[in-house]
Order: C-alpha cells, then structure tokens, then sequence
C-alpha cells in the first residue's frame, strides 16, 4: 500500500498507535485525578500506581532499541 511493505506499515502503527493509546490513558488518568479532587498528592499516586505499566511499555522498548546490535 502507498509503497510500504507490510511490516513497515505494521510498524508505524505500532509506534504510533501505542505512543497515542498511552497518551491517552495519561489524559484518563488526570481526568480521574481531577473529579476526584484528589490534590497533589493523590494525583502523583494516581500517576504512580496507575502509570507503572505504561512506564514498563516504555522502558522495554527503549532496552530493545539499546541492546538490538548487541543482541543480534
């Protein structure tokens, strides 16, 4: 399609669609913060507790970019 191959279209929607999805739960996450009135430091717990898994997504992409020409 439009010259791409499948993987690299795969790809794009990977990286982009992850980015956008975790931005979103970030935006999810201030929103409950904010009705809750949960104050400073109840939305850093929030971010805490409910971001670890985002953080983790994150992280594990950036130690495969880093590790990819030692690994392989």
């Amino acid at each position: 399609m439009f010259g791409y191959t499948e993987e690299q279209i795969a790809g794009f929607g990977l990286t982009v669609g992850v980015s956008a999805f975790m931005l979103y739960m970030v935006f999810i996450i201030l929103q409950l913060a904010r009705e809750s009135k949960a104050g400073k430091f109840g939305t850093f717990v929030l971010l805490l507790g409910l971001g670890v898994g985002l953080i983790g997504f994150a992280a594990k992409g950036l130690i495969k970019y880093f590790l990819s020409g030692i690994v392989e």
